[in-house]
This record gives C-alpha cells, structure tokens and sequence, in this order.
C-alpha cells in the first residue's frame, strides 16, 4: 500500500481576480501528470484568499482599544491584533506572542489563522469568507475538466495545544468525507473498535505540508494520488464541519 505525493510546479504568484481553478488545470497540462479517479488536490489556503481578494491592508486599520491592551499582553502590532479580532468570535486565550481565538468560522486557532507570510510587508490574508464553497467550485470545476471523481482540501498551517511545532490542517473539504468513523470495525484482534474517528482530512493535509513546505519553496498546490479511503469517504456535498468539535465537547474550554 502506498499514496504518492505530487507537488504541482508552475503556479505563479496570484493576484486578487486569478481563477484558481484555470491555473491548477493549467499546471496540471503543462506538468503533464496523469490525473486520476479518486486524486486528491491540496492547496494552501493563501492561494484562495489572494485570489478572492481577501487580503488585508494592515496600515489603514485603526486599533482598539481593546486592541492596543492584548497587544501589551502578547507583543503584537495592535492593528494585526485589532484584525484578529474583527476575524473571532471569541478570544479563548492570550500568551506571548499569540492569541487563541475562535474564528468566524469556528475554527479554534492562534491568531485567528490570519497569516502574514508569503504576502508584501504590511498585508495580511485571513481565513477564504467560505472555504468550503471555493473547495467546491474548484473540483466542481476541475471533475468537469478531466472528466474525474477528485476531491479537494484547503490546508492552512496551524499548532496544536499540547505539541510544539506547526502542521497542516484542513479548512475545507470537498468530495470526500474530512472525518473516517471506523466505529463497528474490527481491530487485528478481531474486537470491535468503539470510539475510532480518524480526522484523514487533517492527515492528508499535514502529508502535503511536506511538500509544500513553509518557506520559499512555491509549492501551494499537492496532489495526492492513491490515497485508499477514498471510495469510502465519497460525499460530493461534504463539508469541513465534522471536524469542528461542538463547544460544549470542549473540554479545555471553559
């Protein structure tokens, strides 16, 4: 068993109005890789926000008051943290040099995943309005191009509480199921497993981290390729929400 991870070469730089989906197809000719049933494409979600515009000029924000206070508290420009804020909805916690916050989307993150790399001094992209309706119009479009049942993930780069050190994770899902309930299936033993949720959206998106990397490498788009849950998790109306533990299942959250 196998999956091959194939990192698509020659997406330029994009600017506010680019179609995504045209570029992909179009790196995919040009790299001449065989697309196939059941290939899953990855891409960063910097890529989405340049593209739909939703990029943030961080000199014309006007701080807070509230603003310039957790500034104080966690070392941050306050206009970035005043951004942060007007991207939650709530603030989980402040530390140094980061504020957990609840995004709109209900995402649980620092900084309300609002990112300043791989963007000009000065500029920001927050979270894509609707990542998951990107994630759709972009395999929507690119099955209708190759004629092929694909899915696609939008990555972002976020930590984890209790581990140092980022690593993918999804923020949208399209085509296929983000969650793998394995619950009634059998372990090597033979016993039947009871609570088994595997988040392979997350999975696959720290697997095409390692390509795209986290520096200069221009890589923002993955394809993974023979990736075996996929007939399994088959759904054309999936959605990133099973992912997103319910609040009140929140146990660190109070």
């Amino acid at each position: 068993m196998h999956i091959n991870l194939i990192g698509l070469e020659g997406i330029p730089l994009v600017k506010s109005g680019d179609n995504i989906s045209e570029i992909i197809k179009e790196a995919i000719l040009k790299q001449k890789y065989d697309i196939q049933d059941g290939d899953i494409i990855l891409i960063a979600e910097t890529l989405i926000s340049k593209a739909e515009g939703n990029i943030i000029d961080l000199n014309k924000i006007n701080a807070s008051q509230k603003a310039i206070e957790l500034a104080k508290i966690c070392k941050k420009d306050p206009k970035l943290v005043e951004v942060i804020l007007q991207n939650s909805n709530e603030v989980v916690e402040v530390g140094p040099n980061f504020i957990i916050t609840e995004t709109k989307h209900g995402f649980v993150c620092a900084n309300a995943a609002i990112d300043e790399s791989n963007v000009e001094d000065g500029l920001a992209t927050p979270v894509p309005d609707n990542p998951d309706k990107s994630a759709t119009e972009i395999r929507q479009y690119l099955e209708d191009e190759f004629n092929k049942d694909l899915a696609v993930i939008i990555t972002d780069t976020q930590g984890r509480a209790f581990r140092v050190g980022a690593i993918g994770t999804a923020i949208a899902c399209s085509g296929i199921e983000p969650l793998w309930v394995r619950v009634g299936e059998k372990d090597l033993y033979g016993r039947e497993l009871e609570t088994t949720e595997v988040a392979t959206a997350d999975e696959l998106a720290s697997a095409a981290s390692l390509i795209m990397g986290q520096a200069d490498e221009g890589l923002p788009v993955v394809i993974i390729s023979g990736f075996y849950g996929f007939d399994a998790l088959r759904n054309k109306k999936s959605n990133i929400n099973p992912l997103i533990r319910p609040k009140e299942f929140d146990v660190f959250r109070k």
